[in-house]
């Protein structure tokens, strides 16, 4: 068997099963490899509290969640050394692609990957997924130089197949979706095939988190949940969305008037009921899991059969969890709403972005109308299932102006829970290519963190009042811009 170690970089300081690892590990043992996971969560040197961050801006609910958490205050340089010199692994890889890299801080994990293995000593082979080597697999040597080998697109029979080849003494080179350095020359090995099939993925395997990585602060509480895809690809290309790099790899760059790709039905995958009613029932049972946080980029695209079957088996079984989903408002009438509720579902959230439908369309490429969008977050209020609305603010050409226009609109939708994330250029994608011809962001951003931090270098809307809307935004929907001119004086603004 061969050894593969796998990391998680994240850096936020709480709980983020990150979807690759447990499908990466299914897969591993299901070839008989040795698997272990060395996850960066809570070590104090490496940790960055994004809970604290959005609690205090109000994204959040407070919870004692802090309290429950223990944070390891070794060194973790030295903690992952000694994990390699213990376990001798083969392979070392991070960062792949799933359903999960549309957030959570995913995209920067191939970087902060690279940080940590720079100060290790291993001859391990050291190998990265993700959207970068996806988007552009010429430079991924020159920006990440200490990872030898690249995998575009979905990785997880690749590395499969790469640890098969090492354990039989065989030439891996040649695999394809392979990124690989031969006498300074980067060589681009041919795309894999789509995995067209989910249920060919063995079962997806979270036994190796340890268990305060489920604890997630939810509406208030604190309750033990993952994070889980019963799906993979989305209808829709929106521009700035990462979605349309695997689009593209995959061959689906053909658009309609309406912003969908072409020969869909061939791209959107998804297991099978009986699959996700098995993954979901165990882990109730092995963990304690309440909710299912689904990271479907739309879950309302997923084959309605299927959904109806999963509702049926759910119900059957009197299974005591809880899903919450992601979709757009064009999905939410009457009968998804019925849906929904046969699922379990608790709540939903939908991308809002901004106000501006001119914008959203002509820049976006994303086109719901505000009445759409009204109505869709009415349904579900109707329903009683509690509504996160996601707003982007620092977007290439966006003014202060459409930022108040998005808090008003906010506000007539009144929803239970608000998000507002920073313009992050992702690789690949038609923003971040006019973003980087615009001169709002270089070639390639390093620390990209869409809750944390924005990398801008627009003169329309400089950090500082970015800083300071997404500090206030929750704020603002709820108590109004009457006093916006004083906040702004309190704060030095």
């Amino acid at each position: 068997m061969s050894k593969i170690l796998l990391v998680q970089p994240n850096r936020w300081g709480r709980g983020i099963t990150s979807i690759w690892i447990p499908s990466h590990i299914g897969i591993l043992r299901s070839h008989n490899h040795d698997v272990k996971l060395f996850d960066c969560t809570f070590y104090k040197n490496w940790a960055e509290h994004e809970i604290e961050f959005n609690t205090e801006n109000q994204q959040y609910q407070p919870t004692d969640y802090q309290k429950k958490i223990k944070f390891n205050d070794n060194d973790i340089f030295q903690e992952f050394q000694k994990v390699i010199d213990e376990f001798k692994p083969d392979i070392i890889f991070w960062s792949a692609l799933s359903s999960h890299i549309h957030g959570e801080g995913e995209y920067v994990n191939i970087q902060y990957g690279n940080m940590l293995i720079e100060k290790i000593m291993t001859n391990a082979k050291k190998i990265a997924g993700g959207l970068q080597p996806t988007a552009e697999p010429e430079n991924m040597m020159k920006r990440f130089p200490n990872i030898d080998y690249f995998i575009r697109g979905e990785s997880e029979v690749v590395l499969a197949e790469i640890a098969d080849k090492l354990e039989q003494n065989i030439d891996y080179q040649n695999t394809d979706g392979l990124i690989w350095l031969k006498d300074k020359k980067v060589i681009i090995n041919k795309p894999q095939k789509i995995i067209s099939d989910m249920d060919e993925i063995s079962e997806y395997d979270y036994s190796l988190f340890d268990d305060q990585i489920f604890l997630r602060p939810y509406n208030g509480k604190v309750i033990k949940s993952v994070d889980y895809e019963l799906s993979r690809g989305c209808v829709y290309a929106c521009s700035y969305c990462v979605e349309t790099t695997i689009q593209q790899y995959y061959g689906f760059n053909e658009t309609t008037s309406q912003g969908t790709i072409k020969n869909a039905d061939n791209y959107l995958r998804n297991k099978s009921a009986h699959r996700i009613f098995t993954e979901f029932k165990n882990l109730h049972e092995k963990f304690g899991i309440e909710l299912i946080r689904c990271q479907d980029t739309n879950f309302l695209t997923i084959d309605r059969n299927v959904l109806d079957e999963l509702s049926k088996l759910m119900n059957e079984a009197k299974l005591p969890i809880y899903l919450y989903i992601e979709t757009r408002p064009e999905g939410i009438n009457p009968s998804s709403i019925e849906l929904l509720k046969k699922l379990q579902v608790d709540g939903v959230g939908m991308g809002v972005e901004v106000s501006s439908e001119n914008f959203r369309k002509n820049n976006l490429n994303r086109f719901p109308s505000q009445e759409k969008i009204i109505n869709a977050f009415s349904l579900l209020k109707d329903a009683n299932i509690k509504r996160t609305a996601y707003n982007i603010i620092g977007l290439p050409n966006e003014t202060e102006d459409m930022i108040l226009d998005t808090i008003r609109f906010n506000s007539i939708l009144d929803p239970d829970n608000i998000t507002v994330a920073f313009y992050s250029p992702y690789l690949g994608t038609n923003l971040q290519v006019e973003s980087k011809e615009i001169g709002d962001f270089n070639d390639y951003e390093y620390n990209v963190d869409n809750q944390l931090r924005t990398v801008t270098k627009s003169s329309t809307i400089d950090k500082e009042t970015l800083n300071f809307y997404k500090k206030n935004f929750t704020k603002l929907v709820r108590e109004g811009l009457d006093n916006l001119d004083e906040l702004k004086r309190s704060e030095n603004k």
